[in-house]
């Protein structure tokens, strides 16, 4: 290649910079025009920009009330599940509880030791329950509630004001906690 036919080459790379540098110059000044030409563009992004930042405000405060209503319903359900924990294993010692109560009434004709025995026995059993939150359900005499008792049956009132009240328990109710876990077998006067 001769020499001139390089310089014509380097000449015309040396163009074509030159355009590349004054396009980008050109660009540039396009981009950063000074914003008092045009005010109504600046209100109109102003005021896109508030409604962003309102909308974005918005979903923040929804979100936020969303968790904070979830932290509550955790803690409500740990709650009331610690407060139940228990309650199968309570529910199943229910029979033994009503076997020592007709223990208690047969061992009174079987002696004094084994009546205490069994009396000493039932009573830590039934605190231990109590500890727990196991509570009997007083019944008798009381008005019959079908959220509370089991009607087992329903015989002729000795009195008038015994008349749809619990004359009797055949088993009884319990509670756990302030939640039912056995409603009571009862006898209604009617």
């Amino acid at each position: 290649m001769s020499r001139k036919e390089k310089l014509d080459k380097d000449k015309q790379s040396t163009a074509g910079t030159h355009e590349e540098a004054d396009t980008t110059q050109m660009e540039f000044n396009q981009e950063n025009q000074d914003p008092a030409k045009d005010p109504s563009s600046d209100e109109d992004a102003l005021t896109a920009l508030q409604q962003q930042y309102n909308e974005l405000q918005d979903k923040y405060l929804r979100m936020y009330a969303e968790f904070d209503n979830f932290k509550k319903r955790t803690v409500r359900e740990k709650l009331d599940l610690i407060k139940s924990a228990g309650q199968d294993i309570l529910a199943s010692l229910l029979p033994v509880l009503d076997d020592f109560d007709r223990a208690k009434k047969n061992a009174e004709s079987g002696g004094e030791p084994l009546s205490e025995g069994v009396q000493l026995v039932y009573n830590k059993l039934f605190n231990t329950l109590q500890q727990r939150g196991l509570k009997p359900m007083e019944s008798i005499g009381t008005q019959f509630d079908p959220e509370l008792h089991e009607a087992f049956t329903e015989i002729p009132a000795p009195t008038e004001d015994l008349k749809g009240k619990v004359i009797d328990t055949i088993e009884k109710g319990y509670w756990l906690n302030d939640k039912i876990i056995r409603h009571a077998k009862v006898v209604v006067g009617s």
